[in-house]
């Protein structure tokens, strides 16, 4: 059952990451890949929030295996950001290029570890 649960989850954190990125993309209009981040870190903020449930506060392990492999996996990307920084470097965006991979790195490692400290403070 966890497998068959861990298989709808992806999917519906594929079809989110695909309803969030067009938004984005409508509204932001340049060469900046601000969607692909805003996913990366909203998903590792969930990450973390949902290892500190687990940790902390006796959710069942299975939890992170269904949200954190299946939706989570679903949801975010590390194959698109990378392709996105090469296409950058590639277009000449260099700074932008180091920007996307520097600050996704950072912010998504910050975001997971908010997201534990959070559910940390809460016990």
């Amino acid at each position: 059952m966890i497998v068959v649960l861990t298989l709808v989850a992806g999917a519906f954190g594929a079809v989110t990451r695909f309803v969030l990125d067009s938004s984005i993309k409508q509204r932001w209009t340049s060469s900046f890949p601000l969607a692909t981040v805003v996913i990366n870190v909203t998903g590792s903020l969930l990450l973390g929030v949902l290892a500190g449930l687990v940790l902390f506060h006796g959710q069942p392990s299975a939890w992170q295996t269904i949200v954190g492999t299946g939706f989570c996996g679903g949801y975010t990307t590390f194959s698109t950001a990378s392709f996105e920084t090469v296409r950058l470097v590639q277009l000449g965006r260099r700074g932008f290029a180091l920007l996307n991979a520097l600050g996704s790195l950072v912010l998504s490692v910050a975001a997971c570890a908010a997201g534990l400290a959070g559910m940390w403070s809460l016990s």
